[in-house]
C-alpha cells in the first residue's frame, strides 16, 4: 500500500548539509542525488589530488582555490534545491524504498565505506598536507606553513626516486609516529664532510656563492645538482665538525636551519624505505603576524 507523505522542506534542507545529495534521496529524485553526491565527492578529492600531483605549480593554487569553490557550490545548491523542491511535495507518495533503515544504510555506507577509505588511499599514496610546527627549514620552509607532500616518491612503482637536494618527508627514527621534514643531502655511498659552516659532499663544496651575513646569521647560498636553495648558521657556530659515509640503504639529511635543527647530525643517517613524501608547494601560511599571502602557492626549492 502506497502512503502519502508530504516532505519537509527542513529536513530535506538537513539532510543535505549532512551528505550531499541526500535530502535529494529524501524527495525520491534518486539521479540528482547521486549525480551531487558523486560531483561534489569528485571536486573535494580526485580533482584536488590532480591538481596538486600534475598540474604546473603556476597554477595550482589558483586551481585549488576553483575546485574548493565549485565543491562548496555544489553543497549549496543540494541544500537550497533541496528545500526548494521539498515545497512543492505535499502530496507526494512514499517510493518502496523510502524508510528510515535505507537513508541510514545510505549515510552509514558513503561516511564508512566511501570517504574513510578514499581519503586514506589518497593520503598513504598520492598526496598529503603537512603543517610544520617548527624553524629547522628555515629560510625554505617556515614553522607555520603547510605544504603538500607528493607521496607517490620512493617506491617501486612511482615515477620520481629520492635525489641529491630533496626536501623529503620521513618517519623520525626516534619516534616512529611522528614525521619528520628535512632536506636529503647525500645517498647511499657518498662521503659527507661538515666543517665550519660548510658542506662536502664527496670532496665537493656545496656552496656556491658569498655567504651573506647579518649580527645573528650566516645566510649560504648551496647548490645540489639542478637545486639552489638558501641555509642559514648562527654566525657563532664555526666549529662543526663530521666525517662519515653514508651506509647502504640509507640518506643523511639535514634542516636548511643548520644550527637548529635536529638532523641526521644528531639521530644518525634514515633508512631510505623510510622516506615516505616529497614536499612540493606550500597553499598556506600563518604566522605570528597572521597569514603570509605572499608565501602561498610558493614552489620549494
Amino acid at each position: 500500500m502506497n502512503t502519502q507523505k508530504p516532505r519537509n522542506p527542513l529536513m530535506a534542507a538537513l539532510m543535505s548539509l549532512t551528505l550531499p545529495g541526500f535530502g535529494q534521496l529524501y524527495n525520491g529524485e534518486v539521479n540528482r542525488g547521486l549525480l551531487l553526491f558523486v560531483g561534489f565527492t569528485l571536486c573535494s578529492i580526485p580533482l584536488m589530488v590532480l591538481i596538486a600531483l600534475y598540474l604546473p605549480s603556476a597554477l595550482m593554487l589558483p586551481m585549488l582555490v576553483l575546485a574548493n569553490v565549485v565543491a562548496i557550490g555544489l553543497w549549496i545548491y543540494g541544500i537550497g534545491n533541496a528545500w526548494k523542491t521539498a515545497r512543492t511535495l505535499k502530496d507526494y507518495t512514499l517510493k518502496n524504498w523510502q524508510k528510515s533503515g535505507t537513508y541510514l544504510a545510505v549515510f552509514l555506507g558513503a561516511m564508512l565505506f566511501i570517504f574513510p577509505p578514499m581519503i586514506q588511499y589518497v593520503r598513504t599514496n598520492l598526496v598529503e598536507s603537512f603543517h610544520l610546527p617548527s624553524g629547522s627549514m628555515t629560510p625554505t620552509v617556515l614553522a607555520g606553513d603547510i605544504i603538500f607532500a607528493n607521496k607517490n616518491y620512493n617506491c617501486p612503482q612511482c615515477s620520481t626516486a629520492i635525489e641529491r637536494g630533496d626536501i623529503g618527508i620521513f618517519v623520525y627514527p626516534n619516534n616512529r609516529s611522528h614525521y619528520y621534514i628535512k632536506r636529503i643531502i647525500a645517498l647511499p655511498g657518498d662521503k659527507i664532510e661538515i666543517q665550519n659552516q660548510q658542506v662536502f659532499i664527496n670532496g665537493t663544496a656545496l656552496s656556491r656563492r658569498e655567504p651573506e651575513q647579518n649580527q645573528e646569521y650566516l645566510m649560504v647560498t648551496e647548490k645540489l645538482g639542478e637545486k639552489e636553495y638558501q641555509v642559514q648558521w648562527l654566525a657563532s657556530d664555526t666549529d662543526t665538525l663530521l666525517e662519515l659515509i653514508v651506509p647502504p640503504g640509507e640518506v643523511f639529511v639535514l634542516g636548511d636551519n643548520r644550527s637548529k635543527s635536529n638532523d641526521s647530525r644528531k639521530f644518525g643517517t634514515v633508512p631510505m624505505r623510510d622516506v615516505v613524501g616529497k614536499a612540493g608547494q606550500i597553499w598556506f601560511s600563518k604566522g605570528e603576524n597572521g597569514v603570509r599571502w605572499d608565501r602561498m602557492g610558493e614552489v620549494l626549492q
